[in-house]
């Protein structure tokens, strides 16, 4: 297991701890908890975007005017 430092002022700090307390976890919970739950939803909004974009490059989807054209729907 490793050890990471982080400098905070007194103010962050204090709260920090005090939501620790209030939420009875410890500080290195709270802040591994987090820090992860950053990257992940970083990972995943990558993914959208890149999913995203292969999809707009690939894609066969038209619009429903053009579908409802396409079928006689008018």
């Amino acid at each position: 297991m490793s050890t990471i430092s982080v400098r905070l002022d007194e103010e962050d700090a204090r709260l920090i701890k005090e939501y620790a307390k209030a939420k009875n976890i410890t500080i290195s919970t709270l802040v591994r908890d987090a820090v992860l739950d950053y990257i992940e939803g970083e990972i995943d909004l990558q993914l959208y975007h890149d999913s995203i974009s292969v999809h707009r490059k690939k894609s066969k989807a038209i619009s429903i005017d053009d579908m409802m054209k396409e079928l006689d729907l008018e």
